[in-house]
């Protein structure tokens, strides 16, 4: 399917009127890029890890507010309809028109299939190689294969928050373990646990996409005896307790589970913690150790960290 995403760089102070034009056009989704988000990010201890690029470039007062509109026979009208109501229509109160509108068509397959050609079979841990569904690959003696299909949904095993986590659940991950995975995309470190020994591991999201993506990819690596995927938040559906969590979120989200981590674990069980950046590794250090944790290892790869402990 062929979408038009039409942007419209206005200013702040119109954004209401914006929004509400594009509403009662048939819109039911904005994008709105707001560089007063940085200033407000940058005054916040607990920042972002992420920024888009291009907020850079707007003016303190500018604004982007981006919206998709399928193809169809009445798509040239819509877009003449907002470029008459935003562009070429002016306010009588301001003098001056609400904004400037372009549009860029964009394909729904290229979205999907374009990135592909770029993801390669990778090795990302002492044994484990995570191999594209799509590519051929012959495996050595050793190997642990994940064949994996990301989808839409986060987590393609290359990016270095997933590479750390998945050597040391090489590491932790016991014959017979029981493993939560929190916030687990596209099902990647359940199924490298799963491969790694543990009888029992419960994947979570709250994304109803990657619980979809998810069990595909189970099924697709013959672990769906072993691991189960429920939707939820955090340890929403979780009602018993494990020998090992790991969770490859950010670091705001893994210091709001750390209060409540202890009911979820055996004595000694293992958190693998991992989607933090650099800056962020003491916050999560001091949380874990005043609720009763052991560090047991800091890795780093790149601007990112993962932080390994024991409860006590």
């Amino acid at each position: 399917m062929t979408w038009v995403e039409v942007q419209i760089k206005t200013n702040a102070e119109f954004e209401e009127m914006v929004t509400n034009i594009m509403y009662d056009l048939g819109v039911t989704g904005l994008a709105i890029e707001d560089p007063r988000d940085i200033l407000e990010f940058e005054q916040s201890k607990e920042d972002w890890d992420y920024i888009e690029p291009d907020l850079f470039n707007l003016e303190s007062d500018s604004i982007v507010i981006k919206a998709y509109f399928p193809e169809g026979e009445d798509l040239a009208d819509k877009i003449e309809l907002v470029r008459e109501n935003i562009e070429i229509n002016p306010i009588k109160e301001y003098g001056k028109s609400l904004g400037e509108v372009t549009t860029l068509e964009v394909y729904e397959k290229d979205w999907a299939e374009a990135w592909k050609k770029y993801y390669k079979p990778t090795k990302v841990g002492e044994n484990i190689v995570i191999k594209p569904t799509w590519e051929e690959y012959e495996k050595a003696k050793d190997e642990i294969i994940i064949e994996l299909d990301p989808g839409m949904a986060f987590g393609t095993g290359t990016h270095e928050t997933t590479i750390l986590c998945i050597r040391a659940l090489e590491k932790y991950v016991k014959e017979n373990s029981i493993v939560y995975d929190i916030g687990t995309g596209s099902g990647i470190l359940s199924i490298a646990a799963a491969k790694l020994g543990a009888k029992k591991v419960v994947a979570v999201d709250l994304d109803q996409v990657c619980v979809r993506v998810a069990n595909e990819n189970i099924k697709i690596n013959k672990v769906d005896s072993i691991v189960e995927v429920k939707k939820g938040n955090l340890f929403d559906v979780i009602d018993s307790k494990a020998d090992l969590i790991v969770s490859n979120i950010i670091a705001e989200v893994i210091l709001d589970m750390i209060n409540s981590l202890r009911d979820y674990l055996f004595d000694e069980g293992i958190f693998i913690a991992s989607g933090i950046i650099n800056e962020k590794v003491e916050m999560v250090k001091e949380a874990l150790i005043e609720n009763g944790f052991k560090i047991l290892e800091i890795n780093k790869m790149e601007e990112w960290a993962s932080i390994i402990s024991v409860k006590e």
